[in-house]
């Protein structure tokens, strides 16, 4: 019972060791990773380098996938160039195998103290860099140490008589093996951890050899299902991925049951040269997944093209009051969830340009029904606001680097401005329709033609703010900071202008004064919170100033 005991807590370490370097990679160069795969898209070829070198880094295909699938939900890379990326994350995660496969029994203890001394000294930096660091050479550490533990755990166990007797019957069912590799791929949520269980399970003789290989086919198809049910509720453009590489696994395995036949042949032939069970279990991972890529890379196009018509992406009517892109799979991945909830910000903007642009409309036809809808898409921009707001809570600060530390602060800045634009558009209908619409009375040709200037302004000053916080050009912000010095202005010759008609006794301009003046001050009201969204972005280029107010006179 004692080694079975130690068995487990030796599997619980594996896992939990591969846990650790993912989420301290990611945390480290999460930024870093997501700009290599975008760039490195425009072919096949390097789409698959680049979806190797990452998951090398991370240890995990899983969390290459996610990444992939955002970028085809964002629409920034093709479906065929993220099934490359992951023809060469599975490559990535077997090519790690073959690594830890070497006996590293001496690094284990000089990775594990190095980084708990880099861990607990993350307090001491700024962005704490150092501590992620230590946190990546502590899980490189538990890795090696665990598959120590699962040797020493498994010695005792093979001359057990029961063992030996289970082994014995154990049925050589490639099927069940691969059933079983997969299912406990989905609950480990690793298919490098169980990879390498299988190779050291092997190497102590508790695991056939046959049987084991069969356990790592199933550890490949489990991480495509793991993807597929990582990505369920998803659009139609994340699942595109997951799925085409399960359909390239489930082929690949295919094939394998075919072949499995002549297997123990070539094992045999290749004994002399890899004595060790372990290293052929690692070798035969590797060069399934690599034989796997070099098979597939040419497919990956028209597999994807076939992807992109089978699940197509719905067209859109009209405001969604839910969330689109708040993924909660991206957690995990701080620099990916950083992204889905900019998104979800920009179509937050969205509701409130269609607001926006609405009010005009209303103005023009006196229509009570289209105000109604209008007011009623407010409670989707609070309801879009609530919801990036908890999905920014669960996204750890401490994970984030400097530059995404600014990011989290600019998505909270712009969703609040706007909320209060949703909540001004709707007092600015519903004065309308109290004050115009229902006693029946209408603006003087000017006086509509000011609101219409003014109106036409504050939509194209949104949009550039939109442009502001999506790309943070300089350029864009110092425009847009223009523009509320330009409003105001706007605002003040056309309350005097106002003024000049009722002195002229003008029946319309007299009949909706109050409306007027009110209307104006809203609009510049809104034009500022639009403006607000150049604050961080130049505060951040050092280009702010610090007060547009007079200096003091000197005392004489």
């Amino acid at each position: 019972m004692q080694h079975l005991l130690n068995l487990f807590a030796a599997i619980a370490l594996l896992v939990w060791g591969t846990h650790t370097v993912r989420t301290g990679v990611l945390r480290v160069l999460g930024e870093d990773l997501r700009r290599v795969l975008k760039q490195s898209t425009d072919n096949q070829l390097t789409a698959m380098l680049a979806g190797l070198g990452v998951t090398g880094l991370i240890q995990s295909s899983t969390a290459t996938c996610l990444i992939a699938s955002s970028f085809v939900g964002q629409g920034l890379i093709a479906t065929g160039a993220g099934l490359a990326v992951m023809l060469g994350a599975d490559m990535g995660t077997s090519l790690m195998a073959v690594v830890f496969s070497f006996d590293l029994s001496w690094l284990s203890p000089l990775l594990i103290v190095i980084g708990v001394i880099l861990f607990t000294s993350r307090q001491a930096t700024t962005a704490g860099r150092v501590g992620r660091v230590g946190r990546v050479m502590i899980g490189l550490g538990l890795i090696t140490l665990a598959l120590q533990l699962i040797v020493s755990a498994t010695r005792p166990m093979t001359q057990s008589p029961l063992v030996q007797s289970l082994l014995t019957a154990l049925p050589n069912e490639v099927l069940l093996d691969i059933a079983v590799g997969a299912v406990l791929t989905i609950f480990s949520y690793s298919s490098l951890a169980i990879v390498l269980l299988t190779a050291a399970l092997a190497a102590s003789g508790i695991l056939p050899l046959t049987v084991a290989l069969g356990l790592v086919l199933g550890a490949n198809l489990g991480s495509g299902i793991l993807a597929v049910l990582s990505t369920a509720r998803n659009g139609p453009a994340e699942r595109r991925v997951p799925i085409g590489n399960l359909i390239f696994k489930g082929i690949g395995c295919a094939l394998m049951l075919v072949l499995m036949p002549y297997v123990p042949a070539v094992l045999k032939g290749v004994a002399p040269y890899m004595p060790s069970p372990l290293s052929q279990v690692v070798s035969f991972h590797f060069l399934f997944n690599i034989v796997l890529g070099l098979l597939f890379i040419g497919f990956t196009r028209t597999l994807g093209a076939r992807l992109d018509r089978w699940l197509p992406v719905p067209l859109k009517k009209g405001p969604v009051n839910r969330p689109q892109h708040l993924d909660p799979t991206a957690l995990a991945t701080p620099s990916l969830a950083i992204s889905c909830a900019a998104r979800e910000a920009l179509h937050q903007a969205d509701v409130v340009e269609t607001m926006l642009r609405g009010v005009v409309t209303v103005i023009r036809t006196n229509d009570l029904t289209l105000a109604g809808q209008l007011r009623a898409s407010d409670d989707t921009v609070d309801e879009l606001y609530s919801a990036i707001k908890f999905y920014l809570t669960q996204i750890s600060r401490e994970a984030l680097s400097e530059r995404e530390g600014r990011r989290w602060a600019d998505i909270v800045s712009f969703t609040i401005n706007m909320e209060q634009i949703g909540d001004t558009i709707e007092r600015v209908l519903q004065d309308i329709e109290d004050k115009k619409i229902r006693p029946g009375r209408s603006f003087s040709d000017a006086g509509m033609a000011e609101i219409c200037h003014m109106h036409e302004r504050l939509v194209s000053n949104l949009r550039l703010g939109m442009s502001v916080f999506l790309d943070g050009q300089i350029e864009d912000a110092q425009k847009l900071l223009q523009e509320k010095a330009h409003f105001r202005d706007l605002e003040r010759e056309y309350a005097s202008t106002h003024l000049s008609r009722l002195q002229d006794n003008t029946p319309e301009s007299i009949g909706t004064s109050s409306l007027h003046i009110d209307l104006i001050s809203d609009l510049k009201r809104i034009n500022s919170h639009i403006c607000s969204i150049a604050y961080p972005i130049l505060e951040a280029a050092g280009a702010l100033t610090k007060t547009r107010l007079r200096e003091p006179e000197a005392a004489v």
